[in-house]
Formats: C-alpha cells, structure tokens, sequence
C-alpha cells in the first residue's frame, strides 16, 4: 500500500474508501494540484483507523 500511495494516491484512498467518499474526492484534488499534497494527504488518511 506504500508504494501504491506513493505512485497513485488517489487509487490508494479509492481502494481503502471507495470511490464515492469525501476522502476519495479530497485526495483527487490534492493529486491534481500537485503531486506531493495528494502524497501527504494519502498517508495521512491510510494511517487514521477507522
């Protein structure tokens, strides 16, 4: 999962999430700002416990 949240965060959030949740959406916007945001946030929500 570390290496796919480095590569794709997006996908890594969709994955735990679904596409359809806030994080999902969230974390989509980030990526398409810039690279490193859409990093931040994806372990950021892979390390909440739900």
């Amino acid at each position: 999962m570390v290496i796919l949240t480095l590569l794709l965060p997006p996908l890594a959030v969709a994955i735990r999430y679904g596409i359809a949740s806030s994080e999902f959406l969230i974390n989509l916007l980030l990526t398409l700002l810039g690279w490193l945001p859409g990093v931040i946030h994806g372990f950021w929500v892979q390390s909440k416990t739900t």
